[in-house]
C-alpha cells in the first residue's frame, strides 16, 4: 500500500477473534470493538511510563484526525488483567480521551489475544507485591474490520506521523 512506512510480511497473522470485558463489564467481540479504523495499544494502568506516553501520543492523533473529519477509535487492551478491571480501565482511558475503549478480561483471554497480535507480555520476575511492573511490546496496531491490520507504529512516530499515515489508509479505504 502507499501508505505503509514500514515493511510488513505476514500482516494477516495478527489479529483475530477475541471476546473480552469493556469498562462497563460488557463482554464484547473483535467485531463489536473494530468497526471502523481502531488504533489499538496493549499495555497497563500502573505503567509508570511507556503506555501514559503511547496512549497520549495515540489520543492525540485521534483528535487530529477528528479535525479532518476522520473518524478513528482509540483501543487499550491491558496485559494486566488482575489489576485492571473494567472500573479501573474506565478511570484510566476516561482521563486519556472520552472516547477510548479500555478492554480487559481473564488471564487466559488476555493471553490469547496478546498471542494473536504477537504481543510479548510477562510480569517482572523479581516483582512479588502489589507494586509489580510488567514488561511488554510497545506498538500501537491500525485495524480495519474488512482489511485486518493495516500499520504498526512503534514508539519513534510522533502523533502527525500517525495520523498522516492513518489518513493516508482512511483515504484509500474510502476510494
Amino acid at each position: 500500500a502507499p501508505c505503509r512506512t514500514v515493511q510488513m510480511v505476514g500482516r494477516e497473522q495478527i489479529g483475530g477473534p477475541f471476546s473480552l470485558l469493556d469498562e462497563a463489564g460488557v463482554r464484547v467481540s473483535e467485531q463489536d470493538v473494530i468497526d471502523g479504523l481502531s488504533l489499538v495499544y496493549f499495555g497497563y494502568t500502573f505503567c509508570p511510563d511507556v503506555c501514559p506516553f503511547d496512549l497520549s501520543r495515540n489520543a492525540e492523533a485521534v483528535d487530529l484526525l477528528e479535525a479532518e473529519g476522520i473518524m478513528v477509535k482509540p483501543v487499550f487492551i491491558t496485559i494486566d488483567p488482575s489489576r485492571d478491571t473494567p472500573e479501573v480501565m474506565a478511570d484510566f482511558t476516561d482521563y486519556l480521551h472520552p472516547r477510548m475503549v479500555g478492554l480487559t478480561g481473564s488471564q487466559t483471554e488476555i493471553d490469547d489475544v496478546a498471542r494473536a497480535y504477537r504481543v510479548y507480555a510477562a510480569k517482572q520476575a523479581e516483582a512479588e507485591d502489589e507494586y509489580y511492573l510488567m514488561d511488554h511490546s510497545v506498538f500501537s496496531y491500525l485495524m480495519d474490520p474488512k482489511e485486518g491490520l493495516l500499520q504498526v507504529f512503534g514508539r519513534a512516530e510522533r502523533a502527525e506521523e500517525v495520523a498522516g499515515t492513518t489518513a493516508c489508509y482512511a483515504d484509500i479505504l474510502a476510494g
